[in-house]
């Protein structure tokens, strides 16, 4: 029973992850309602699927450490872009591809983690965050298209939801500041149904059990910008889950080596490969789940196991998914506008490190910050280019990365003439 309530508490902990990356994506890409709840409850389902594959350790795939996997928030505006530029289709095919990619790269991927540091994944996940809040507050409006746009009503349930989730972290701690967005969602959707603006007609058309299938949704299809784009945010997905493997592998008093990671970058590969297969999405490592370890100090992988027993028995009924979908807009708006906040905070947490170091950093960020909202923007700045170049200037996320990625090299790997004569100045003095 004790097992069972800490496999529970672990769920709580990452439900709202799980369920608001389908959330709003599907709403942002036009799905109904019957492929909204299917999309929930395959993301549930896949989520339990995934951590089992990470936490499963054997000689291929496996990290072996009581890790919790879900949608990666980072993926969530390349595939709202992706969709709208070349379908649905087009993001299961990335999806696909990259996840095929990462298995690939698993082996050397340690050795590629020198390309990005902080200075990069800080300005991608800054970029990524910052793009991702209008989506949030065309939500809090009521939706792209809602015939009541910016309504009073709309305005009092986003803006209600956000000062909810701010009072949760500002005077609680612990589990419930964890779960604070979840009960922000269940507070909002709550106050819109007294309001009666919540329509259950997915719940009551929904079945108590359903098998997933595969391409429900869509057959994927296959273009090298989406491919490019969902490559470099598994990469710098990668690079997050470094930091919570080596995380756990301390709170869990275990050395992690380059084959344990091997083992981690499959897994999450794997996970991606079989999601995009089934209409789901790239998956990741969740540290809020490393805070509920470290908080409970219960570092046993038989609760995660629990836990992702739980989500793949959730996954087959769709009628507890399409509840999660009931949730209007504009609440989900409310609780996108903290969530993709903190998602960029958490870029500029990561700069705030290395941007007083040099010069030099700060001019990564600037440039790659800088040219990626600006080609999200404006994304028809290089239009005019031939359709190779465009591959990788079409797309603000892209355009931002490869920029941070490249300005790095020529300014930190690259050695410079003061690095130069600095060095030859050392061997002076040793051979003197």
């Amino acid at each position: 029973m004790k097992s069972t309530l800490l496999g529970f508490q672990h769920l709580l902990a990452m439900y709202a992850g799980a369920v608001m990356v389908p959330l709003i994506v599907g709403q942002a890409i036009g799905l109904s309602s019957n492929q909204l709840t299917y999309l929930v409850s395959v993301d549930i389902l896949m989520c339990g699927i995934a951590t089992l594959l990470q936490i499963m350790s054997n000689r291929f795939f496996g990290i072996g450490l009581p890790v919790v996997l879900g949608c990666t928030f980072t993926a969530v505006g390349p595939m709202i872009s992706i969709g709208a530029d070349y379908g649905i289709s087009a993001i299961y095919g990335s999806i696909i591809a990259s996840g095929l990619i990462i298995i690939i790269i698993s082996r050397y991927f340690g050795k590629l983690v020198k390309f990005f540091p902080p200075v990069v994944t800080g300005s991608v996940v800054t970029i990524i965050g910052i793009t991702l809040i209008p989506v949030a507050i065309q939500n809090m409006g009521g939706g792209q298209g809602a015939s009541d746009f910016g309504s009073m009503t709309n305005l009092a349930l986003s803006f209600g939801t956000l000062f909810f989730i701010i009072l949760m972290f500002r005077f609680t701690e612990g589990f419930l500041r964890a779960i604070s967005i979840l009960l922000g969602l269940v507070i909002g959707t709550v106050a819109a149904i007294m309001l009666g603006v919540v329509n259950f007609d997915a719940v009551s058309d929904a079945a108590m059990f359903h098998m997933v299938q595969p391409f429900f949704i869509g057959f994927p299809t296959f273009h090298w910008i989406p491919i490019l784009t969902m490559t470099l945010v598994a990469m710098v997905s990668l690079v997050e889950s470094t930091g919570v493997y080596f995380a756990l592998g301390d709170i869990c008093d275990k050395d992690i080596d380059q084959k344990d990671l091997e083992k981690g970058y499959r897994a999450e590969g794997l996970a991606s490969f079989i999601g995009g297969i089934f209409n789901a999405f790239p998956y990741t490592t969740f540290s809020q789940n490393v805070g509920l370890i470290q908080m409970s100090g219960v570092k046993s992988r038989k609760i995660i196991f629990i836990t992702a027993a739980m989500l793949i028995s959730l996954g087959f009924m769709p009628k507890i998914a399409a509840i999660a979908t009931v949730v209007p807009p504009a609440v989900l708006g409310g609780a996108m506008v903290a969530m993709f906040g903190m998602v960029a905070s958490q870029g500029i947490k990561m700069l705030s490190k290395v941007i007083a170091d040099s010069q030099e950093n700060a001019m990564i960020i600037a440039c790659s910050i800088g040219l990626g909202l600006g080609v999200s923007v404006v994304p028809d700045l290089f239009a005019q280019l031939p359709d190779g170049f465009q591959v990788l200037t079409s797309n603000g996320i892209v355009a931002g990365s490869l920029t941070a990625i490249s300005l790095n090299i020529i300014f930190n790997m690259l050695p410079s003439k003061k690095k130069r004569a600095e060095k030859a100045v050392q061997l002076t003095e040793q051979e003197a």
